[in-house]
């Protein structure tokens, strides 16, 4: 059956050597529709991002575009605003008829840490076609913060598909009657289910933070260790509104609580830029279950938000963002929050679980 594939299928796909790895893949890998990724020993420092394009290899380009490399055995720190390059442990021989498409973690992307999959032959950022045979790079640009990183963390992660399953409007309206999408309204459907941001909130008036720009180092590996005020600076508004500056990076949160049905995934696509100076972040894949739990009431989307080149105003209830639903091949052994650790369950307005 066409579909995103369940971690039963990716577990199948390992057992047959179609993904393989230097040290064995491990369970807390597996997500219900998707695969960890995991960094490899070494780091290379890089002039500039690239793509080693059609007929090419990474191995091939690196002498002109390397600056110097890095072990990460002991543990090292990307530094704000550089290019780096990460062999990772996996690498895959995808089969006639399966594609591959690779996001960053939810935690990477709210630190900000820009991390594509760059492979052989690759013409694009974060896309496997079907035969691809080969290894796995990340490139890494810590834009907000410096990061300390090693061997076996976890900063992207793998979707593979096999055909197209994506929901047409008709098809996410239907799915919408029978299984409720967002709670508490109408759902906006125009090529995907639209989503908004929510500067009214219902207690308080913190809407939002900003990433400071001088900070220390992060330690990816330390779970709510930082204090969140040397990091970020909080966003109060009592208007609605919201002023975006250039080259600031923002945490929000959606104003619809969504849901992922156990059938169904999902990806988060930024809105049009021309609705505005600004794009939503590369903020990843939505496992099935996402926004189910005990109450099945939602959960809301936070929201990576970069404003580019002019100071932007953003209104409360404007459309940021869009869900594209896709079917799952088959349905996942385990939800997202059942049973695996998921950080991010039932979700309001929330940074990274590194910050406390």
């Amino acid at each position: 059956m066409n579909g995103v594939l369940s971690d039963s299928e990716i577990r199948n796909l390992i057992s047959t050597g179609v993904i393989r790895a230097d040290a064995p893949i491990i369970p807390e890998q597996i997500q219900p529709a998707s695969l960890d990724l995991r960094l490899g020993q070494t780091a290379y420092r890089l002039r500039a991002s690239f793509l080693a394009g059609k007929g090419k290899r990474i191995a091939d380009r690196m002498d002109d575009l390397q600056m110097h490399q890095m072990d990460l055995s002991g543990g090292a720190v990307l530094e704000r605003g550089c290019v780096y390059l990460v062999p990772l442990q996996e690498r895959i021989t995808l089969p006639h008829g399966l594609t591959a498409v690779a996001n960053a973690k939810s935690s990477t992307g709210r630190l900000d840490l820009l991390t594509r999959l760059v492979t052989d032959d690759g013409t694009e950022f974060d896309r496997l076609p079907e035969g691809y045979d080969g290894p796995l790079y990340a490139e890494i640009c810590p834009r907000s913060f410096s990061v300390l990183v090693r061997p076996g963390m976890r900063l992207n992660q793998l979707r593979l598909r096999r055909g197209q399953a994506v929901l047409n409007d008709d098809q996410l309206r239907d799915l919408h009657a029978d299984q409720p999408l967002v709670g508490g309204g109408e759902p906006l459907i125009d090529q995907g289910l639209g989503f908004s941001v929510d500067l009214r909130p219902e207690t308080g008036d913190l809407v939002g933070y900003r990433a400071r720009p001088h900070s220390g180092v992060i330690d990816l590996d330390r779970i709510g260790k930082y204090p969140a005020s040397e990091f970020w600076d909080e966003l109060h508004s009592t208007e609605g509104r919201l002023i975006l500056d250039p080259g600031a990076f923002y945490i929000l949160v959606s104003r619809e609580s969504v849901a992922i049905p156990a059938d169904y995934a999902a990806e988060m696509a930024p809105y049009l830029a021309m609705v505005g100076e600004f794009r939503v972040h590369y903020a990843g894949f939505f496992d099935p279950g996402f926004g189910i739990g005990d109450t099945g009431n939602g959960a809301r989307g936070v929201l990576e938000v970069r404003c580019h080149e002019a100071p932007f105003v953003l209104e409360h209830g404007q459309v940021v963002g869009r869900l594209v639903y896709e079917r799952m091949a088959t349905r996942p052994e385990r939800l997202y929050g059942e049973g695996i650790k998921s950080n991010y369950q039932g979700q309001g307005l929330k940074l990274a679980k590194q910050f406390r």
